[in-house]
């Protein structure tokens, strides 16, 4: 048999084994059937990232605002930090809930884990320039997961709000409208 001859034959049996698995149930050895988590992956490239990256850059706000207050000897007090976190929830709530934003907790899961992110890079600019030495979560590395947690139960909670919202208001779930 010639070299065409065995390209021919390979040619026919990879075209055959993949019009085979085309129309397949998932089986045996399918990714959906051991991982059924695998389906909600795409998920992830149908979220708006313009929209998570620009929500977690608005609460910048809150390190801002600490920052200047110690540079001006400002007292801040305790409320203010509160206060400024139930406004950047608020509009994150209303951002998401009021739109029609598909996956809303995953949006604000991802939202709560940028600001998460963003400052921590703010955090390790700063705080050279400010004190002169670096502090904050990448001084004491072990406060990262912590501070991660901690933001994306923030995201988690808003999420759950803007989701709320949406239903309260009729809009249907992104599961039933697209089929992955």
């Amino acid at each position: 048999m010639g070299l065409e001859a065995e390209m021919m034959v390979a040619f026919q049996r990879t075209t055959t084994a993949t019009k085979i698995d085309i129309d397949r149930d998932p089986g045996l050895m399918s990714a959906l059937a051991w991982f059924p988590s695998v389906r909600g992956m795409k998920k992830i490239t149908t979220l708006s990232w313009p929209l998570i990256i620009g929500l977690g850059a608005l609460a910048l706000i809150r390190p801002l605002v600490r920052i200047i207050g110690h540079q001006v000897d400002a007292d801040l007090g305790a409320a203010t930090p509160i206060a400024i976190t139930l406004v950047i929830s608020a509009i994150w709530v209303a951002v998401v809930g009021i739109g029609k934003t598909r996956h809303p907790v995953m949006t604000l899961l991802f939202t709560g884990l940028t600001y998460a992110v963003l400052s921590i890079i703010l955090s390790g600019i700063l705080s050279p320039m400010i004190d002169g030495r670096l502090d904050g979560p990448l001084a004491n590395p072990i406060a990262i997961v912590p501070m991660l947690l901690t933001n994306a139960l923030w995201g988690l909670i808003a999420g759950g709000l803007a989701l709320l919202i949406q239903r309260l208001r009729g809009v249907k779930p992104a599961e039933n409208i697209e089929r992955y």
